[in-house]
């Protein structure tokens, strides 16, 4: 499968998952935990539409190479798994028998995974607009 395809493929999967995970916050946990953890669980949803949109706009652009698409899904696959899916843990914690604070130091791999993304994006755009 053509990375194009696979950066919109997954951009939409995380949309979708992203959506759904919203509404569940907003009305599925208000009742069993508090506030500042719902608000913590809609950031890690935030940056995942982020990243969800950002991957269907690059799916859509010429301005990278087969290769750095394949990089580039990679990194926010992993990226948005450990940063957004830590936080989401993080929040509901008390739900869970896994006490996720003893893996919470993915939460800035996943977070720098998705910076270095965005970063190469910017690099290889400026690098093309030279040739």
């Amino acid at each position: 499968m053509k990375a194009k395809r696979k950066l919109f493929l997954l951009g939409i999967s995380f949309g979708v998952i992203g959506i759904i995970l919203g509404a569940f916050a907003a009305h599925g946990l208000e009742k069993v935990i508090s506030a500042e953890a719902i608000s913590t669980f809609e950031t890690g949803v935030k940056y995942q539409i982020y990243h969800a949109l950002f991957l269907v706009f690059l799916s859509s652009q010429n301005f990278t190479t087969e290769r750095m698409n394949k990089t580039i899904f990679w990194m926010i696959l992993i990226g948005v798994i450990f940063f957004s899916g830590s936080i989401y843990g993080l929040a509901t914690n008390s739900l869970s028998g896994f006490d996720f604070k003893i893996i919470a130091w993915i939460t800035p791999i996943g977070g720098t995974l998705l910076i270095i993304s965005w970063a190469l994006v910017g690099i290889n755009v400026f690098k093309k607009k030279k040739n």
